[in-house]
């Protein structure tokens, strides 16, 4: 790969970027990273419902961020994505990638030529018809992705790749980390929360799920009549608390949100471990801005009883010269995504 690359990662609240240079390179480098907000209603839960108002914001991202390259790896991984298991007969990639429309058809929420396909190969084994491989078919709705392409291009900007987000994220976390065994990297954005687990830092599983920290924000919203702002004021200044009942209203609705997350989170792992013939995972890694409610981290760790461990994804490369590592550090989580989506470019 020649120049640098640039990792945007498209959120319902905002943008984030990251450029780096040397990405595929052993000691990649992060040369400049910034966000900027997005009005309400410009994305829904990943996908771009505003196109001339995304571009727009893109424009301003890359002249505030001072950014050089126009080469871009969009992330995607909004509730149009999924990521399933499945065993194909050995084959070449490419046998595997024209065939994949007709095996998997029955899987997808919508018909396969609606759909962009893709298998990532995991192991080899002799299955009762001969030599197989098992891996993870990994779809996407083709509208979604093109619409959110169709933003970067009008910001005459150019997309090299498209990634998926928990991919690019465990890419991010797991790089020049010390995880031994199988963990499970989980992202709890605004409207989605994705899980991925690794085992020795190869993915093995992941999972999309339609519910976020927004969803929080929105049951505040209706259940005290609060506007947005007021919402997100009263969430962080409550938190999760052990015995809501008696901690008032808020308390009651913030736990109720967030315990039908957490209890997903759990059926979540627990399916990985049972559908793996019981290998446990050993911790979670927790990551997102969801995770900032206070008492999440703990609430998440007494259901699954699992340690909880902090990622730490700018482990994973060298910060260049005029790199704010202080400004970094205080929101280094924001830009997970966007660092392992330029980590992972291939262009």
């Amino acid at each position: 790969m020649t120049g640098n690359i640039v990792g945007v990662d498209i959120g319902t609240a905002g943008i984030r970027a990251v450029e780096v240079a040397d990405a595929g390179k052993p000691s990649p480098t992060l040369v400049r990273y910034h966000q900027v907000a997005l009005p309400a209603g410009a994305v829904d839960r990943g996908e771009v419902a505003e196109p001339n108002t995304v571009a727009g914001a893109l424009k301003s991202l890359w002249s505030e961020g001072e950014f050089k390259s126009k080469r871009v790896v969009l992330g995607i991984g909004n509730h149009g994505a999924l990521v399933r298991d499945l065993t194909v007969p050995t084959m070449s990639m490419r046998r595997i990638r024209e065939t994949l429309p007709f095996l998997v058809n029955d899987m997808l929420p919508v018909p396969a030529s609606d759909a962009l396909l893709d298998f990532y190969p995991l192991s080899e084994a002799e299955g009762e018809n001969g030599p197989e491989i098992r891996g993870l078919l990994i779809a996407a709705v083709k509208k979604a992705v093109q619409g959110n392409i169709a933003a970067v291009q009008l910001a005459k900007l150019s997309v090299v790749e498209v990634d998926l987000l928990p991919f690019a994220l465990s890419r991010a976390v797991c790089r020049g980390s010390t995880f031994t065994g199988a963990v499970a990297i989980i992202d709890v954005g605004q409207a989605t929360t994705s899980v991925m687990v690794l085992r020795e830092g190869i993915p093995e599983f992941a999972r999309l799920i339609p519910a976020g920290g927004g969803d929080v924000t929105q049951a505040l919203m209706l259940g005290l009549s609060l506007d947005e702002a007021a919402a997100e004021t009263v969430k962080r200044t409550t938190g999760l608390v052990p015995s809501p009942a008696t901690a008032g209203p808020a308390a009651v609705i913030i736990a109720e949100a967030t315990n039908e997350l957490i209890s997903s989170l759990r059926n979540t792992v627990n399916y990985f471990v049972n559908t793996r013939e019981h290998r446990p995972i050993s911790a979670i890694v927790l990551t997102g801005g969801g995770t900032h409610l206070n008492g999440f981290s703990a609430a998440l760790g007494t259901l699954t009883r699992l340690p909880i461990l902090a990622a730490d994804p700018m482990t994973a490369v060298t910060l260049g010269r005029g790199v704010d590592a202080s400004a970094l550090n205080k929101d280094t989580g924001a830009y997970a995504v966007a660092l392992g989506l330029a980590l992972g470019s291939t262009a």
